[in-house]
């Protein structure tokens, strides 16, 4: 807060200057989408006010209609895309990269399923999903008990999203497939076309647990593409390697045709040299792979799941919720391309 002076009288250019006292920030966007502290002057009544009418709050109002009323419907892809949301390193946005993609592909016209394979159930609680122990549950679908049908529920935030729920009895799931046959591919079987073909789903999306466990190896093996999403932080980028590595395994003995198709930066911070050395380097090395679009740090964001919502539901206007949109909208213009190639 700043004071600035005052004269009680308009200045020549329509703005009332003010003595003693605090003058409104609000927060703009740096680089890359990064929150800066940017000084917001409030138009006097009958001047600048009326002739321009913008205001931080109406700016953000704008954004939300555009959010929850969008007159873009995105294209769909030229076949299904069954996509695996991993990293073995923790708090890097997985699950909240998982829940507000589908989210925003959902509320364009897309259908989307995500499937909860944290034992955590964190995308079931973003997605406001009962993962209550003894609700129909990916457990099951992977031990066999129920289909993928009986599995999926209705997200309350758009008809277009379902989810399959991760409850507590999936934390013991990775000891009880170690004596499966096909242990590694229990939820390709799960995921089958002709259990897909019941929901239709454009897009599948995996949230994984922060491992490299068997529940990771499952969705590698059932999924056609990768999705990384990275912090821009030193250590997230020292595990990369290792889960590009198991990402070579799964491909030499399990699933040939899965790659790398899409990784997005998470959690930039623009007033950190960090950030910027981070971003510079993973686009250095994987190019177009990486989405254009990053995600900046934001509490909008954060506070979300407490509400069993996505940042879309919670606040459509916030930066956090502009940002996945756009990284959703560069997802679905690359399926359609694909397609089209």
């Amino acid at each position: 807060m700043h004071p600035e002076r005052q004269t009680g009288a308009p200045g020549r250019d329509g703005w009332e200057r003010t003595q003693d006292v605090p003058r409104e920030t609000s927060t703009g966007r740096g680089r890359h989408g990064a929150p800066d502290d940017v000084e917001v002057r409030r138009p006097v009544n009958g001047t600048a006010g009326e002739e321009g009418g913008w205001t931080p709050i109406a700016e953000e109002a704008e954004r939300a209609a555009r959010v929850l009323h969008p007159d873009l419907i995105l294209p769909r892809p030229a076949h299904r895309r069954v996509m695996t949301i991993a990293n073995q390193k923790g708090g890097v946005g997985k699950t909240t990269t998982a829940v507000n993609v589908a989210a925003a592909l959902a509320l364009h016209g897309l259908k989307v399923l995500v499937v909860d394979l944290d034992p955590q159930g964190n995308a079931s609680t973003a997605l406001g999903v009962d993962h209550r122990s003894g609700t129909p549950s990916v457990y099951e679908v992977l031990i066999g008990e129920i289909s993928l049908a009986d599995a999926a529920a209705v997200s309350d935030q758009s008809d277009n999203l379902f989810c399959v729920p991760a409850t507590i009895d999936l934390a013991g799931a990775e000891i009880e497939l170690v004596s499966m046959i096909n242990r590694e591919s229990r939820l390709k079987e799960a995921l089958s076309a002709e259990a897909l073909d019941q929901l239709q789903p454009d897009y599948v999306l995996i949230d994984c647990p922060p491992s490299l466990g068997l529940l990771t190896v499952n969705a590698m093996v059932a999924a056609q593409e990768i999705f990384i999403p990275i912090q821009c932080e030193y250590y997230a980028l020292e595990g990369l390697g290792q889960l590009l590595r198991n990402i070579e395994l799964v491909q030499a003995h399990l699933n040939p045709r899965l790659s790398v198709s899409t990784i997005l930066l998470t959690m930039y911070d623009g007033r950190t040299k960090l950030a910027d050395q981070v971003t510079a380097e993973v686009r250095g090395h994987f190019g177009d792979t990486v989405l254009k679009t990053v995600i900046p740090r934001s509490v909008k964001v954060s506070e979300a799941p407490g509400f069993g919502q996505t940042v879309l539901a919670y606040d459509p206007g916030s930066r956090g919720a502009m940002s996945y949109l756009d990284a959703a909208r560069e997802v679905a213009e690359r399926g359609a391309q694909e397609g089209a190639t």
